[in-house]
């Protein structure tokens, strides 16, 4: 039985952008649906299930970033790459407390938006591990990485791809700090770009896992190096 296509939802209301950015997802094999506004983009999510959604911020009727909240509280888990023109940190940074999992700014290149989806897809796939490594256990926390499930205090907690990430490369080396630099190459795969990614995605993570994010004891900060999860 052959194998579904994996399916990209595109929304993007300037129509050179999505079929460029639709061409060259295509050309990397993915099945692609596109669409120009945001009540549209959320009744195409909800009919098509789509695997990834490339969304841009800048969109009629329903602002993008709304357009990501819904998405996300439908589907926590769905990968969201974003596309912005606006390349302040402020407007960056509200992608990412949305929930976007990945950002460009554009202009971008089709190609390393491709790399970029594929990246994502590739980590928001069920990964295929020994039984002696598919769970880890933390401070209350279970992270189960066959199925990428995760609880806290035996409650089911919702994450992002990214988020789902950080937390196990940092339960897979605990006591270890590692550096903001160190966690955007071995968990984002980029080997430069804004730190504040993963700032926010820490805050975000300790919201989730936190018994009291005002006062983190599992995923703690080593001032003027990194970030740290705690043994126990």
């Amino acid at each position: 039985m052959t194998a579904a296509p994996v399916s990209v939802l595109v929304i993007e209301d300037d129509p050179t952008v999505s079929d460029v950015v639709a061409t060259y997802l295509r050309a990397a094999g993915l099945h692609v649906e596109e669409v120009a506004d945001g009540v549209t983009a959320l009744a195409a999510a909800s009919r098509v299930r789509p695997d990834l959604v490339v969304l841009d911020l800048m969109l009629p009727g329903l602002p993008g970033l709304e357009v990501c909240r819904r998405l996300r509280e439908g589907r926590a888990d769905l990968p969201i790459v974003m596309l912005t023109a606006l390349g302040e940190e402020a407007d960056r940074l509200a992608g990412l407390e949305t929930g976007a999992d990945d950002y460009l700014v554009k202009p971008f290149s089709p190609r390393e938006l491709v790399l970029r989806v594929q990246a994502v897809l590739r980590r928001a796939a069920p990964a295929a591990v020994a039984p002696a490594q598919r769970r880890l256990v933390g401070g209350g926390v279970v992270v189960e990485l066959g199925p990428r499930s995760v609880t806290r205090d035996g409650v089911e907690v919702s994450l992002t791809t990214r988020e789902f990430d950080l937390l196990v490369h940092l339960m897979a080396h605990p006591g270890t700090v590692f550096t903001k630099e160190q966690l955007m190459r071995r968990v984002w795969g980029w080997e430069f770009g804004d730190t504040s990614t993963v700032t926010v995605h820490v805050r975000r993570l300790r919201e989730k896992v936190e018994r009291d994010p005002s006062d983190p004891r599992l995923l703690v900060t080593v001032w003027g190096t990194g970030y740290r999860w705690e043994l126990g």
